[in-house]
């Protein structure tokens, strides 16, 4: 099944599920699409069955919090941020839920994690202006830039490069194996004093990025030039909530939640808006993602909802 408008508009929620007491601040998809986990502002990481539709399990990191979950490329073990005591970064294997290895070095609130789509390398952007280049399999720090504002950062879909969003005007594209060296690529951008980007995210071609913001906007920009492409607006966000943008697989659509429940979807190539979904989400829409390898999506507040289309276009 091939994703078009018509499929797209026909998205409803297939189920609720009420496991948590406060906003979903992260979630994320196994790479073989058959697990989602969430991480939550009251300290639990619940794990969903997707193809059964249900939750599997509860694990709560309630002494450090947990923010920015992440999947490894082992199914069972994720890495995830701190939002009390420290700003240590924790590995954790979820069956028997037990630490594997701290990563410790930043000094303010991580606000970005990427983890690389190919090998056991992540970067974390924090408030204390750095982001750090990691190895699942080193507590010690493998590089750090020191850069002049809060980083939002992200992998590209090979792994080869990673990209930087600074003081939400500037994104700087960075090879791997060099990165030392500085970008290799900067691109400016118009500020815009009235919000801040939160995220930036590579589509899976690799051509495009997209750039969210805590404003009533969100940027698709080329990957290779910098050129900005569209720009996407007309949704709710009037308190400055962090909503997370995402991509569909196949590169093509562009969604975000909003603050009133509603998901808006764009096609990226026409900058058309094609849909306006309600997921009666009871506060705003945090977390969206699709699906890496089913035909369906899930968003969340406090709640997580699961979508499946209702036509076969």
């Amino acid at each position: 099944m091939k994703l078009t408008d018509n499929v797209l508009r026909s998205f409803r929620v297939a189920k609720v599920f009420r496991e948590n007491s406060d906003k979903i601040n992260c979630f994320d998809f196994s790479p073989n699409g058959e697990t989602v986990i969430s991480s939550s502002d009251d300290d639990s990481i619940v794990l969903y069955d997707c193809q059964e539709g249900k939750p599997k399990r509860t694990l709560y990191s309630k002494k450090y919090g947990v923010d920015l979950i992440r999947y490894t490329h082992a199914a069972n073990t994720v890495v995830y941020s701190s939002n009390k005591i420290d700003d240590t970064i924790r590995y954790l294997s979820l069956h028997d839920n037990k630490y594997i290895r701290y990563f410790p070095g930043h000094m303010k609130r991580v606000v970005a994690l990427s983890m690389s789509p190919v090998d056991d390398t992540f970067i974390s952007g924090s408030l204390d202006k750095t982001i750090r280049l990691w190895d699942l399999r080193s507590p010690n720090c493998q590089g750090l830039m020191h850069l002049q504002g809060k980083p939002v950062c992200s992998f590209d879909p090979e792994g080869l490069i990673f990209a930087a969003g600074v003081n939400s005007e500037m994104v700087k594209l960075y090879d791997l194996r060099s990165f030392d060296k500085g970008p290799f690529a900067t691109f400016k951008m118009q500020y815009d004093r009235t919000c801040e980007w939160t995220g930036l995210k590579f589509s899976n071609d690799g051509k495009l990025i997209l750039i969210s913001t805590n404003g009533g906007f969100i940027r698709l920009i080329d990957a290779f030039k910098g050129a900005v492409l569209h720009t996407f607006g007309g949704y709710n966000n009037s308190k400055a909530v962090t909503l997370e943008a995402s991509f569909t697989p196949d590169s093509q659509f562009i969604m975000i939640g909003s603050e009133d429940g509603k998901i808006h979807v764009w096609n990226g190539e026409s900058g058309m808006k094609v849909a306006v979904l309600d997921g009666k989400h009871t506060g705003p829409i945090t977390c969206l993602q699709f699906n890496p390898k089913f035909m369906t999506f899930a968003s969340a507040c406090s709640n997580m909802a699961f979508w499946l289309p209702t036509i076969d276009d």
